[in-house]
């Protein structure tokens, strides 16, 4: 019994957004008051992106990072958790797998960075979930209310702009109003957000749970100011070749849970990843070689992502100076027993 409503401790999470905005009309407010905000469209510079099934947590005095943000969201669901003390925070988006851990791994992240601060309390904030004409939106906001409920320590639901009030109809088809959103870790503020590029690794990315890897993966490390990611493996896809042969209208309808809302670049996405999968059948062997995680770094003059060059390769890249009598073949033993 750990959830917070407006500042009431709650013993029963409600059974679905309808019944929440019932008994707690605040949160219409609150949701209102994000939907008035225009959507922004976010550029790379300064920007972690945070793709289905990860999550993302930093600080706000983080050099490399100005914004958290996710789009292409319709039945999964935003999840913020941030300290009201210290702006430590973590952003994901979920789709219903791996759930369980994701929220025990987000909060205790978001307590770890908030180290040093002890006023403040833990505060969440739930975006996207649609109403569609399926029932995934409803299934999704009871598992993830009902985790957050059990965690051992009080959680404050600050904003649920989900449901009903993230559904409008157009030509008598429920749509989603917000597809993403921008959260500036500076100072905690949330608006509607589309970011054409979403990051390295992309294809990789969303190939791991395109074949079925349920894990939510934390993709930052803020202490080394590293996006990373991997290493994982899957099963080879059966018929990816098949499926490249199929109209995009017929990948539309069999690979979404919501064909009719989908944004206009999805079918594109999906043809690119089930290329990359098709390339890449064993990604433990082809893509992260040694087991070693594909990392990238903040570049001070573009603000992009970059490849990081690991220790291992960098201390092979400089140059040996040569002194007189030493044992050159040592110098090559040694080289070839570095590890990376």
């Amino acid at each position: 019994m750990v959830l917070v409503f407006n500042g009431v401790l709650q013993e029963e999470i409600p059974p679905d957004t309808a019944s929440l905005y019932h008994t707690h009309p605040v949160y219409r407010d609150r949701a209102s008051q994000l939907l008035a905000i225009p959507n922004k469209v976010v550029g790379p510079v300064g920007l972690l992106y945070v793709l289905q099934r990860e999550f993302a947590a930093t600080v706000p005095h983080d050099k490399n990072v100005t914004i958290l943000g996710t789009d292409d969201v319709t039945t999964c669901m935003i999840v913020v958790v941030r300290h009201s003390g210290s702006g430590a925070v973590a952003l994901a988006h979920l789709d219903g797998s791996g759930i369980d851990e994701a929220v025990c791994a987000m909060v205790q992240r978001v307590q770890e960075l908030a180290i040093g601060y002890p006023e403040g309390r833990i505060e969440l904030q739930l975006i996207g979930a649609y109403s569609s004409n399926r029932s995934y939106s409803e299934e999704l906001f009871y598992s993830v209310m009902n985790i957050f409920h059990k965690q051992l320590v009080e959680i404050d639901l600050t904003l649920a702009c989900v449901g009903e009030l993230n559904t409008t109809i157009r030509g008598g088809i429920p749509w989603p109003i917000i597809y993403g959103i921008g959260l500036n870790i500076k100072t905690g503020d949330i608006f509607p957000a589309t970011f054409p590029d979403k990051g390295p690794d992309q294809c990789l990315r969303i190939a791991r749970f395109l074949t079925g890897n349920t894990q939510v993966l934390d993709v930052y490390d803020y202490n080394m100011g590293l996006l990373r990611i991997g290493p994982f493996n899957y099963q080879p896809l059966r018929g990816v070749d098949l499926w490249l042969e199929q109209s995009d209208e017929f990948i539309l309808q069999h690979l979404s849970t919501c064909p009719e809302v989908e944004p206009p670049h999805y079918v594109m996405q999906i043809r690119a990843t089930l290329k990359y999968i098709q390339d890449n059948q064993f990604p433990a062997i082809t893509v992260f070689r040694d087991n070693r995680p594909h990392y990238f770094r903040r570049d001070e003059q573009s603000g992009t992502w970059i490849p990081d060059v690991p220790v291992g390769e960098k201390l092979m890249q400089m140059p040996v100076k040569v002194v007189p009598h030493m044992n050159m073949d040592k110098v090559r033993s040694s080289s070839k027993s570095l590890t990376f």
